[in-house]
């Protein structure tokens, strides 16, 4: 979103008001089938296609921009649990189109309106696959925010969706339609890197404690049972509701599956991966701070593609840059190596570190997908369901390896990663990594790191092979808390 319309619609009074009493805005940056996807209802011409908004704190607020800006669409329902924010955010959109869309609280009173044709979700994690699933049973085309889903099951139960319904499924990894990124990939693909078997993936992001773990009451405007949907309901531990559920792994997925799912899609991406790895092996911890979070904010994952492997680091703690980059992906060739900085610029170098080759320039995600639903044709998305599994599933991979880890020394995890097949320089990573901690003032000995499995892959069932405990991470009991249930396979 540019940085004048972001301010132009943060700068709505009513709007304003409504997210300083949560918290300042954070920017965020199917399955295809062969066959033809099922015709919407026709408009008459110069019609805009009428939009749900699920989900309007914080990277929300990007996709109504969006609609907002694109004369094809208009948005006719502000779905959220929050009702302050909602009927906030309706005001403020009213305000900048032809009608005031309506506010709901529960998305399912969006979908009855034969007349909405998109949804389009930025709740939190835990309610993507769903809110998905719904959405494309109920004859909605569907923009789904990253992770594309909560567990790894859940993300193939998108893809089943939109290839049973014929549903246009598109997944918010941007960097997809930027022209800046789609040159360097092509650029990579193109050989003037050489043979490229390694990339990295970078989220040194710092973050902060969230706070210590309490007992704390949901805001009174919000419907904490709608909220928590599939998940369980359990007592509200943290002291700051919205955005910092990334940080607790009922709801969210550390940075490995909020930030990192999208440069985990340009390692995969860039290496032309069309699958899951072969195997996965997880260290970190939560380290610097104690406090009401329980995911990694640390957390270092290899993964075993044959012939290639992928890195991911994680660093929420101070950080300085590696080769230049903190949160982007480096692929390194027998010829050179290339750097993505972010979502719209990369660059290319030799191996004495000499730029040889500058890339930028924007997109628009948004409008791609508008452009899919327009002209009925999956092939035009930028960012499909499939694709938007594939990249998810290797960040639940990682996470799952982690949480299954046991302490380690530092001395364990160097014997541990010396003993795999892998094109990584496992020692200086771990190098890296322990500098990284000593300069946080990390004690290893007295907050030990965690060491995870390696978890075998069965890519074609996309299980893990001969590990009871990781394969009951792939969904939620049950698929969650009734009536809110994921379908299962076969079921959707």
């Amino acid at each position: 979103m540019a940085m004048s319309s972001r301010r132009q619609f943060l700068g709505d009074s009513a709007l304003a008001a409504a997210m300083l009493a949560v918290g300042p805005f954070r920017n965020a940056l199917a399955d295809a089938s062969d066959e033809p996807i099922m015709p919407q209802r026709k408009k008459r011409a110069g019609d805009p296609l009428p939009t749900a908004v699920v989900g309007v704190h914080a990277q929300g607020l990007q996709h109504l921009d969006a609609y907002l800006r694109n004369p094809n669409t208009e948005i006719a329902y502000i779905v959220d649990v929050d009702e302050r924010i909602g009927r906030a955010c309706a005001e403020s959109v009213g305000r900048r189109q032809r009608r005031k869309p309506k506010f709901v609280r529960d998305l399912r009173r969006a979908l009855d309106d034969r007349s909405v044709q998109l949804v389009s979700i930025a709740a939190p994690n835990h309610w993507h696959a769903l809110a998905a699933i719904w959405s494309m049973q109920a004859g909605k085309d569907v923009y789904v925010e990253k992770p594309i889903s909560y567990n790894l099951s859940e993300g193939r139960r998108i893809v089943e969706a939109a290839k049973k319904y014929r549903r246009i499924c598109q997944v918010g990894t941007q960097c997809r339609s930027m022209q800046g990124v789609i040159d360097a990939i092509e650029y990579l693909k193109s050989g003037k890197l050489g043979e490229v078997r390694l990339a990295r993936g970078l989220c040194y992001k710092r973050r902060n404690s969230i706070g210590p773990k309490g007992r704390y009451q949901p805001p009174g405007e919000v419907d904490y049972n709608l909220w928590c949907g599939p998940a369980r309901m359990l007592p509200l531990t943290r002291r700051k509701f919205h955005y910092d559920w990334h940080w607790q792994r009922e709801w969210g997925n550390g940075d490995m599956g909020n930030q990192a799912s999208h440069q985990m899609d340009l390692l995969r991406w860039g290496l032309g991966l069309d699958r899951l790895a072969d195997g996965v092996i997880t260290f970190g911890g939560r380290l610097g701070y104690e406090d009401a979070g329980d995911v990694a904010n640390t957390e270092v994952s290899l993964f075993d593609f044959g012939d290639k492997t992928l890195v991911f680091e994680v660093r929420g703690l101070a950080a300085d840059p590696l080769r230049n980059v903190q949160i982007g992906a480096i692929f390194y060739g027998s010829e050179g190596y290339l750097a993505i900085t972010s979502h719209t610029a990369a660059a290319a170098f030799d191996p004495s570190g000499r730029c040889v080759q500058q890339f930028d320039g924007v997109g628009d995600h948004f409008g791609n997908f508008v452009d899919a639903v327009q002209t009925r044709d999956p092939k035009r998305l930028r960012s499909d369901a499939i694709e938007g599994h594939l990249s998810s599933a290797l960040c639940h991979l990682a996470n799952m390896s982690y949480y299954l880890g046991q302490r380690a020394s530092p001395g364990d995890i160097q014997t541990a990663l010396a003993a795999i097949k892998t094109r990584e320089d496992v020692n200086d990573c771990l190098d890296r990594t322990f500098a990284h901690l000593k300069a946080n003032r990390v004690d290893l000995e007295k907050t030990p790191l965690s060491l995870g499995p390696t978890l075998r892959i069965d890519t074609q069932s996309e299980t893990v092979v001969g590990h009871p405990d990781a394969n009951a991470m792939l969904t939620r009991d049950g698929g969650g808390r009734a009536p809110f249930v994921v379908p299962k396979s076969g079921e959707v």
